[in-house]
């Protein structure tokens, strides 16, 4: 009998996230999500078919991870390990796991984790906050699944945010901007504190202390207004259209949403904030997008609890149903009207 070729799909892009999932560092964070994975593979047969290659691959992940990068022979992956240490180590497990889509036809890696993220400089895990003292000793916190390249040089320091949320306190260098790169535009600091998100369609930028002048992306609009300085306090969103309008930021509620590991949601659509939370959940997050379009929500949601934020989501929309087949499979759809 033919296989549905949606169905085929979803469990690619599964496997594929359970792939990724399989090859952080942390020893014991990988032991729970092993058994989570045997769970999941119990779960049908199909999902079981799907691992046999990804096991194979995830054998030759570990051998990378114990030899620096040296357990990888091909001449089409050796060439590009061409620098030494954590930077090599990091593009070998990236290079398997692109393999994947060679190894396991149908698979939908590409879709779920982008070469750009698996290949960044610094990256988070699913549910994992990452803190760094950068070079010239500013400190960067990226938030679950956020990803950032660094390209500093003799005469600027940029970061460029490849997805996902981060939090800088800029060093201060008299002789060197410091600037944020987005698929958007760019942000120069002017003073110290400041985040940056990277949303499906915008970059948004929040100013905590001092200042930061925001750029559009944009060729076809005069500097003068694809420009804005935003003061602590505000924010605004950057598009290829230029940059929006100031909107006041609650400066206090974002501190604390960092340290306390909340979301801020403000009139924000119900699908980007699933999109969110499946980046602090350990195995597989699933809506229906059509059903629930149009949906937008205000809320304060915990993310180190998401089980708990999906809860409070499904309280607080009447209509909207959250199935848990098990803590490593949930669902999220509207209820069948009779």
């Amino acid at each position: 009998m033919a296989r549905n070729k949606p169905e085929q799909d979803e469990i690619a892009s599964q496997a594929a996230h359970w792939l990724v999932l399989l090859s952080v560092d942390d020893e014991h964070e990988r032991a729970g999500t092993h058994a989570a994975f045997e769970a999941w593979k119990r779960a049908d047969p199909r999902h079981a078919e799907a691992a046999v290659a990804m096991e194979g691959l995830l054998g030759q992940v570990g051998a990378l991870r114990a030899n620096g990068g040296a357990a990888l022979g091909a001449r089409t992956v050796s060439s590009v390990l061409t620098s030494g240490g954590r930077r090599r180590t990091r593009a070998g497990l990236a290079i398997l796991l692109l393999a994947g889509v060679a190894l396991l036809p149908g698979w939908l890696v590409l879709r779920t984790y982008s070469p750009a993220y698996l290949l960044a400089d610094i990256r988070s895990g699913v549910g994992q906050w990452t803190s760094e003292t950068l070079p010239d000793g500013t400190r960067l916190m990226l938030n679950a699944a956020s990803a950032v390249n660094l390209r500093y040089d003799a005469g600027q320091r940029v970061v460029e945010l490849i997805q996902g949320d981060m939090l800088v306190d800029v060093a201060k260098d008299a002789t060197r901007p410091f600037i944020v790169e987005t698929r958007d535009g760019s942000m120069r600091a002017l003073g110290t504190r400041f985040q940056v998100s990277r949303q499906s369609d915008a970059t948004q930028l929040g100013v905590l202390e001092s200042q930061v002048e925001a750029r559009s992306g944009t060729v076809t609009m005069p500097v003068d207004q694809a420009t804005r300085r935003v003061d602590a306090g505000w924010q605004v969103r950057i598009t290829a259209q230029g940059v929006g309008p100031l909107v006041a930021l609650d400066v206090p509620a974002i501190e604390d949403a960092w340290q306390r590991r909340r979301l801020l949601v403000d009139d924000q659509p119900l699908t980007e904030v699933l999109d969110i939370l499946s980046r602090y959940r350990r195995g597989v997050l699933r809506y229906d997008a059509r059903a629930l379009a149009g949906i937008r929500i205000s809320a304060v949601l915990p993310l180190d609890d998401t089980d708990r934020a999906l809860q409070l989501l499904e309280v607080s929309l009447p209509g909207l149903r959250v199935r848990m087949f098990t803590s490593y499979w949930v669902q999220v759809d509207s209820v069948p009207r009779p």
